[in-house]
């Protein structure tokens, strides 16, 4: 029990940090769960199907997005949760995204088209950075562009690729384990 009472230098101390880990704590969301409040992109009931030669699936839990001028994988739930940092010291969420376009040969590209951007629809955040220009990419049987996305926080992400006249434009959740 306290025998004076608190001064008000001290319960202003107080509340001030009160106020401040409140806050922290609501911009840096921990949460794996997508909150209703953030329109992922899911599955359409009809999905999108590449033409061939690709694949009418992508690998893993997740589905195609777009049409045949611009398309890529996204996650079926709609997150991309526990995102690695690109190096230690950097405090921003890393994500490699794929996009497929049909009849873009690589090797015939001299220069990048693609490009992709992105913004925190729930709060306010520094818009999301890209390695540039998506990088004409391939392996023994696909062709595909492949850029670089570092998300400066956690949250709800609008991101638009595009390429040429061609915009595609998705939403996910970025959360933490």
């Amino acid at each position: 029990m306290l025998s004076q009472p608190l001064s008000p230098r001290l319960l202003l101390s107080f509340c001030l940090l009160f106020l401040t880990v409140l806050c922290l704590g609501q911009e840096r969301q921990k949460t794996s769960v997508v909150p209703e409040t953030c329109p992922v992109t899911k599955p359409a009931t009809q999905p999108f199907v590449p033409p061939p030669p690709y694949p009418a699936k992508p690998s893993g839990a997740q589905f195609w997005f777009g049409t045949d001028r611009l398309w890529t994988a996204l996650p079926k739930t709609g997150a991309w949760i526990g995102l690695g940092h690109y190096t230690p010291s950097d405090p921003t969420f890393r994500q490699k995204l794929a996009f497929w376009r049909q009849g873009f040969d690589p090797h015939a590209a001299t220069e990048a088209k693609l490009t992709v951007s992105g913004r925190r629809t729930d709060s306010l955040a520094p818009p999301l950075q890209t390695d540039g220009p998506g990088v004409p990419s391939w392996t023994a049987d696909d062709q595909f562009f492949m850029t670089g996305i570092n998300f400066p926080t956690t949250g709800c992400w609008e991101i638009t690729g595009r390429y040429e006249d061609v915009k595609l434009t998705f939403v996910v959740w970025v959360g933490e384990p």
